[in-house]
């Protein structure tokens, strides 16, 4: 049984029986019935019904938004953010499709050589509770916009998102099989990896379960793209606007209640300035209000399921007890719910293994750095590779950090976000392949060669 458990209480909600195998093998046949005429369709009936699909979200914003928040967790106002952004990968793809799968022309010694980019088939798309909407938007705008169809396996956690999602493509006009929800547990994806209908799949969630996703699709030659998640540096050197950079650390640590792979969570501070920054930095994360994600004054609400609050704080009596000085907070909050108090550890020992995970919650490492080499040694010490933030107004240190940081992305003088119309994914554990841009489109086509006398 998939169930809807609202993490503000502790509530069961709803139930929702799993996909039989009748159920699913239907479900598979009708996506591969819908790949075979749904991509012969223009694109430009593709992008009217992104378009539509835009709308939705919009006018449902606060309905999807409170969906969200009951479901996970989410304070209310990031969650009819979320339903904006949805929103906007929709219109970036529905304006930018067809001129990103255009035939391009290549010159040899043919009377005409080009590139065609042409659908796959129905992609998996295996998606985790943190983003319920956006997560499976910025996948599935691209991938029906080139003319694939979608089978979605989300977190069973959201299952009412996921239904929500499939009725507004169904409702934005793409036939019945282009996009389809499965209810189904983890250990029904395998037989779906092997099934030959299924021609790719793609994966944001944890390095097991995307290494197993890996396994499974690699042993039937099938194309995957995987982000698995990071553990974040937010580098803060002498020449940084200081209180610019406190301000945007505790926004970026506890941004989705602290539950955001691009989260920073390895906060690496020049030593200049490190004693300042710890007391400020301490001070802003110890004001934060903890509370019912419905209200509007909430900056943090409870984490989305009682075993993802006690993993947390096990990882942090792991790092005190290995010599990391706990500055604020490691505890339980008290009540119903699944609340974890705002944490800030200082000094976790490399030596340590909690070291070298992620913290998917309201908990901040901090770190000296002696200078720019070190913070960059420390900040590339991580089987992570996906975001970095770094702060500082010299021009010099921008360009090396630019250099140097191994990730999908740094950005200097800001936190980490994805952006419709830019690649995100990352290098290392993190996984490979990118989502959004011309790139997260271009992932599930053939790149088809026409060479022509």
């Amino acid at each position: 049984m998939i169930s809807t458990v609202n993490p503000a209480t502790g509530e069961t909600l709803r139930e929702y029986p799993e996909l039989s195998t009748a159920a699913i093998e239907a479900k598979l046949a009708l996506s591969a019935k819908t790949f075979h005429s749904f991509r012969r369709t223009p694109i430009a009936e593709r992008t009217a019904c992104l378009q539509r699909a835009a709308e939705i979200l919009e006018s449902r914003k606060q309905e999807f938004g409170a969906l969200m928040t009951t479901e996970m967790g989410k304070t209310l106002g990031s969650a009819i953010a979320e339903a904006e952004k949805c929103a906007l990968g929709c219109r970036y793809y529905a304006e930018n499709a067809e001129r990103l799968l255009a035939d391009e022309a290549i010159e040899t010694n043919a009377s005409r050589s080009y590139v065609r980019y042409q659908p796959l088939g129905p992609v998996l798309a295996v998606m985790p509770w943190n983003f319920p909407f956006w997560q499976v938007f910025r996948f599935a705008a691209p991938a029906l916009a080139a003319g694939n169809t979608c089978l979605l396996k989300h977190a069973p956690s959201v299952p009412q998102c996921a239904l929500a999602i499939e009725d507004i493509f169904r409702r934005a006009g793409f036939p019945e099989g282009a996009f389809q929800t499965l209810l189904i547990e983890a250990d029904q994806v395998e037989p779906i990896l092997r099934d030959d209908r299924v021609v790719a799949a793609t994966l944001t969630g944890s390095v097991s379960a995307g290494s197993s996703v890996a396994r499974s699709s690699g042993g039937h030659v099938k194309k995957t793209v995987l982000e698995l998640g990071g553990s974040d540096p937010f580098i803060v050197m002498p020449s940084a606007d200081f209180e610019d950079a406190v301000t945007n650390a505790v926004k970026a640590r506890v941004i989705n209640n602290g539950q955001s792979c691009i989260a920073a969570k390895r906060f690496i501070v020049a030593s200049e300035i490190y004693d300042a920054f710890e007391k400020r930095f301490v001070e802003r994360m110890a004001a934060l209000k903890v509370g019912d994600p419905m209200k509007a004054d909430t900056e943090i609400g409870p984490l989305s399921a009682a075993r993802i609050r006690d993993g947390l704080h096990d990882q942090v009596q792991r790092a005190v007890a290995a010599g990391a000085r706990l500055l604020l907070g490691g505890h339980k909050l008290d009540g119903p719910g699944f609340y974890y108090a705002p944490t800030v550890l200082a000094d976790v020992p490399r030596t340590s293994p909690v070291f070298y995970e992620e913290f998917f919650g309201p908990v901040a490492m901090l770190f000296r750095a002696r200078d720019l080499a070190d913070a960059i040694e420390i900040a590339n010490d991580s089987p992570f590779g996906l975001g970095s933030s770094v702060w500082t107004r010299d021009e010099s240190e921008q360009a090396r950090f630019a250099e140097s940081i191994e990730a999908g992305q740094v950005f200097i003088n800001a936190p980490v976000a994805s952006d419709p119309r830019l690649p995100f994914g990352g290098v290392k554990r993190s996984g490979y392949g990118r989502e959004l841009g011309v790139w997260g489109i271009r992932e599930f086509v053939n790149v088809k060669t026409i060479w022509q006398k």
